[in-house]
Formats: structure tokens, C-alpha cells, sequence
């Protein structure tokens, strides 16, 4: 399947993985019009490619990614700011970042230097987090008198409480890479310059393995977030009866049998 070329981002392929980066290091990949854009397209691109089996979101140069460009996004009349705000954030943000939490495939963003702002939400929807020993996670939003969006409320509430939560959105102070393990805001933290062959090693080991079992692993979370416990046994089950039922269980079990590494084909 081939890649659609993009004024502001790029695609790599590493196999059954790829690489999405943020294309914008003179402006620390802050978003502009175009960059919303084309997550959206991108996004759905790599999630429709059934030779992808996990993509890794990145930032190219020092920064994941500072937030929204406000020169860009703020450059015309202010009192229509708060309308088309709204807009912005319900038709072009919010496609992308659903598109990576409700996606089959696993998604590991790879934080090098700030995941500001929009771009902190973005690192959050991913479904697992390597972060450079420097980088760090900042809610800016408090100091121009505003609120964390693009789903970052619900990010921070659910992995950290509401006391915890509030006090990082309304603190507005940058919370690093150890701190950031700590609180389960990220999976792995490494050296500077280490970020990228990391994130790449694991999503290489990830894509080795079922994926089916990704897929319904990562939904079952999903559902478990907002599911009773009795509910959640039910939908379990009917999860599990897909993946049992499945061409790669058999393959997995008859590998395990033999002693040899199964090879999984996501059916």
C-alpha cells in the first residue's frame, strides 16, 4: 500500500511497523491548519493498511510536539476565536485522536523534548508511551487562560485520579520523563537519542504477536474504563470467543506444541 506524501508530516516503514512524524522542528511540530489536516488523513491511512500492525507516533527534531501553533490558529478576528476554536477541535483534531484510541492497531508515541498542550493529548491517545530521559509532558494550558483539550481531561483523570489530575492541569508545571513513569503516564523511559531505536524495538517485538489478541486486548480496555464488572465479564467472553476461534490461536497453540515461534496473520 503505498503512502500519500505530506507538507507536514512523513511516513517510514520498518516492516509491519511505521513511523508517523511530526513534520514542523522550526516550530517545535506545534500544529498548524495543514498539519490538523493531514493527521487526519494519515491516521486513517495507516489504520486502513492491513500489512500495519503498530505505528509509532514521533516528532522530528527536539520536540514531540509544543501544542497547537497559536500564530496559526489565532490569526484572524478574535471575537469569531471561541466558534471556530470549538470547531476545530470537534472536525480536526478529534478525528485523529480517535482514530488512534479506537484503532485495531496499537499505537506507541515516541516523546523526545515537550509533548505540549494538543500535543500532550496526542501523546496520551496512544496506547503506549517511550520517552527520552529529557522529555516531558506539559499542560500550558492554565497560563493563557485556558483548559486542556483534545481529550486530555479524560486522559489525566483516568490515569491518575481527579486530585492528581487537577493539580497537574491548574500547576501548569512540565512533568518529566521519571515523574511521568511514576504517576503511568508513560511505559519506558530512556536516554536522550535512544527514543526512537527503543519505540521501534518494541513495536518490532509487538508486531510479532497475534493480532487479534492486540486488537481485543487494547478494546477490552476500552470497554473497561466505563463497563460494571459483571458487564465486562460478559464482553470479555465474547472477545475471547473471536480470538479462540481465530486461524492464530490455533497457529499459537500448535507453536507452542512444537517449540517454535508462531506465525500470526491477524485471522
Amino acid at each position: 500500500m503505498s503512502d500519500p506524501s505530506f507538507d507536514t508530516l512523513l511516513i517510514e516503514r520498518h516492516g509491519a511497523v511505521a513511523r508517523l512524524i511530526m513534520n514542523r522542528p522550526e516550530k517545535l511540530n506545534t500544529f498548524s491548519a495543514a498539519m490538523r489536516r493531514e493527521m487526519v488523513t494519515a491516521v486513517n491511512h495507516l489504520n486502513a493498511d492491513p500489512e500495519l500492525r503498530v505505528v509509532v507516533l514521533a516528532g522530528a527534531g527536539r520536540a514531540f510536539c509544543a501544542g497547537a501553533d497559536l500564530a496559526d490558529s489565532f490569526s484572524g478576528d478574535q471575537s469569531s476565536a471561541g466558534a471556530l476554536t470549538e470547531h476545530m477541535l470537534k472536525s480536526e483534531y478529534k478525528p485523529s485522536i480517535l482514530g488512534i484510541t479506537e484503532s485495531p492497531k496499537l499505537w506507541i508515541a515516541e516523546v523526545s523534548g515537550a509533548a505540549a498542550g494538543i500535543g500532550s493529548a496526542y501523546m496520551m491517545a496512544c496506547d503506549l508511551v517511550v520517552m527520552a530521559d529529557n522529555a516531558y509532558l506539559y499542560q500550558a494550558f492554565a497560563a493563557i487562560g485556558l483548559i486542556p483539550d483534545g481529550g486530555a481531561t479524560w486522559q489525566l483523570l483516568h490515569a491518575l485520579g481527579r486530585k492528581r489530575a487537577l493539580e497537574i492541569i491548574v500547576g501548569g508545571e512540565r512533568i518529566y520523563a521519571d515523574r511521568c513513569e511514576a504517576l503511568g503516564l508513560c511505559n519506558r523511559v530512556v536516554k536522550e537519542g535512544e527514543e526512537t531505536d527503543a519505540a521501534l524495538a518494541w513495536a518490532g517485538e509487538l508486531a510479532q504477536k497475534a493480532p487479534l489478541a492486540l486488537q481485543y486486548s487494547k478494546k477490552a480496555l476500552a470497554l473497561a474504563a466505563d463497563l460494571g464488572f459483571g458487564e465486562m465479564i460478559s464482553q470479555e467472553a465474547a472477545m475471547q470467543s473471536i480470538c479462540i476461534s481465530s486461524e492464530d490461536s490455533r497457529e499459537g497453540v500448535q507453536a507452542f506444541f512444537e517449540k517454535r515461534p508462531a506465525q500470526f496473520k491477524g485471522c
